[in-house]
């Protein structure tokens, strides 16, 4: 039952959601992920805590820069199953369409300052 729990909660927040189609679409670092969901990087740090504990997502340290993505194998039958159905759910919402063009926009260099 904690299992279930844990995927429950990491998909009971909209912003969780978004940073899920994103990372549908291409492998992010955080700071893109803030930028995109335009919050605080410690929520953002949280998200991704969230994320990565219930099996939807991985990290990837990648020279100066930590990469996030789907994890691509996940164990957890249930997750393959969750983020195939995500298009179904959330595809058509005003702004995961907002956050797609702006998908296009982000630029790590520009944005990281570390």
């Amino acid at each position: 039952m904690k299992d279930n729990t844990k995927i429950f909660k990491a998909l009971s927040d909209t912003n969780r959601l978004r940073i899920l189609k994103a990372l549908q679409t291409k492998v992010l670092c955080a700071c893109e992920i803030k930028e995109l969901v335009n919050l605080a990087n410690s929520t953002v740090s949280q998200h991704l805590k969230t994320l990565k504990e219930a099996g939807f997502i991985d990290e990837e340290k990648d020279g100066k820069w930590i990469n996030y993505m789907i994890l691509p194998n996940p164990d957890d039958r249930r997750i393959n199953s969750i983020l195939s159905q995500l298009d179904f759910w959330v595809n058509d919402e005003k702004q995961i369409i907002a956050d797609k063009k702006k998908l296009v926009k982000l630029d790590r260099s520009k944005l990281c300052k570390s």
